[in-house]
């Protein structure tokens, strides 16, 4: 998603199903799941997913108290439904099922 403002985070949260994927340029397991997160994007399409700079969306990051990456949190017209937040490395499985329990929440 090209051209994210502050504002714009903002406004994707009373979207439905909105997944915040937190990563930063340096993560050695952001570049870890980066070669299987289109498969996930596309098996879970009923989610929209916003790619967020930790770095760059500091003041994002802090309100949401996101230090580790990856994470990942998710909101539904305005709630927050689920949240993966440490700074673990993450499988595709692992973010698979964190997707399908928060599916189950909505």
């Amino acid at each position: 998603m090209g051209n994210l403002t502050l504002e714009k985070l903002q406004e994707l949260k009373q979207a439905e199903k909105t997944v915040y994927l937190f990563t930063t340029t340096w993560c050695g397991d952001c570049h870890y799941i980066k070669p299987f997160m289109p498969e996930i994007v596309e098996k879970f399409a009923d989610f929209t997913f916003v790619e967020v700079d930790r770095d760059e969306f500091m003041p994002f990051a802090q309100e949401h108290s996101v230090m580790g990456i990856p994470s990942f949190i998710t909101y539904n017209k305005g709630e927050e439904v689920s949240r993966w937040v440490n700074g673990d490395r993450k499988t595709q499985e692992e973010i698979e099922a964190y997707l399908e329990e928060t599916r189950e929440k909505i």
